[in-house]
């Protein structure tokens, strides 16, 4: 998969770029493997710089207003200066590592509505600098992650929606400048919970789970919000039946109506 588009900004006799990602599915902790072909224009053209980065789209909030920005979260420079012939092909190979926090964007086979993450090419010439599309890519659960997912969806849970918001989680090991929110419907086991938001927060070793628990408004009470943040270790955490375990929660936040 790849694009390919004449940079404009070189003007007539540009180079054009292509970048080639051999393997689009990766999780988070892995590397994504590809290549990055110029080919040469009219005239022979000198690259100042070249590299490729991973970039997500993200709610912010501003005010009484939000709005979605590009955030490009991890950037890996290819290389220094170099000519390109006129008609001459140039390829650079790359291997750019995919950040543990890197968020979720298929889950079961299916692409998580809401998420847009990929692989972005920026080639600078003479000064000018221009910045290829998006090339996306799918990061998969790690397995613990999908093991916590999956225990969602033994306990009736329906995936609602997925979305990126800038800022931080207080607490966590968080070194982004943003956050992943997986949200559910709750079952109607627990009639006291309108939905639940699962946060990610991973590094090498382990992660923060937190779970944010929207609670329905009782006759005489507003609804409100419970949080609950655990960790789970990246080895080792199919020794713990995380279906019961979350329930335990879910239940007792959940399990009926504040009616008082």
């Amino acid at each position: 998969m790849g694009f390919k588009k004449l940079l404009a900004s070189l003007g007539a006799g540009g180079a054009s770029v292509e970048t080639v990602l051999f393997e689009e599915n990766v999780v988070p902790g892995g590397v994504v493997q590809g290549e990055v072909r110029i080919e040469g224009g009219s005239v022979a053209q000198q690259i100042e710089k070249l590299s490729v980065g991973l970039q997500a789209r993200v709610e912010v909030e501003g005010g009484e207003q939000e709005y979605k920005r590009d955030v490009e979260f991890t950037k890996l420079q290819l290389g220094g200066a170099f000519e390109v012939q006129a008609g001459a092909v140039h390829t650079v190979p790359f291997g750019l590592e995919i950040p543990w926090e890197t968020p979720v964007t298929t889950f079961l086979g299916q692409q998580l509505h809401g998420m847009h993450v990929g692989v972005t090419t920026e080639l600078a010439i003479a000064r000018a600098v221009d910045s290829g599309d998006l090339d996306p890519v799918n990061v998969h659960p790690l397995p613990a992650q999908q093991a916590l997912l999956d225990a969602f969806g033994r306990l009736g849970f329906r995936f609602k929606s997925a979305d990126l918001e800038q800022g931080h989680i207080r607490g966590t090991r968080q070194r982004l400048p943003f956050y992943q929110e997986i949200e559910f419907h709750a079952p109607q086991q627990y009639r006291g919970l309108n939905q639940v938001e699962l946060s990610f927060v991973a590094d090498d070793r382990e992660m923060d789970v937190v779970l944010e628990m929207d609670k329905k408004a009782g006759l005489f009470s507003e609804g409100s919000d419970t949080y609950r943040s655990f960790v789970v270790p990246l080895d080792g955490y199919q020794e713990t039946d995380w279906a019961a375990y979350l329930n335990q929660w879910l239940a007792e936040v959940g399990g009926r109506r504040n009616w008082l």
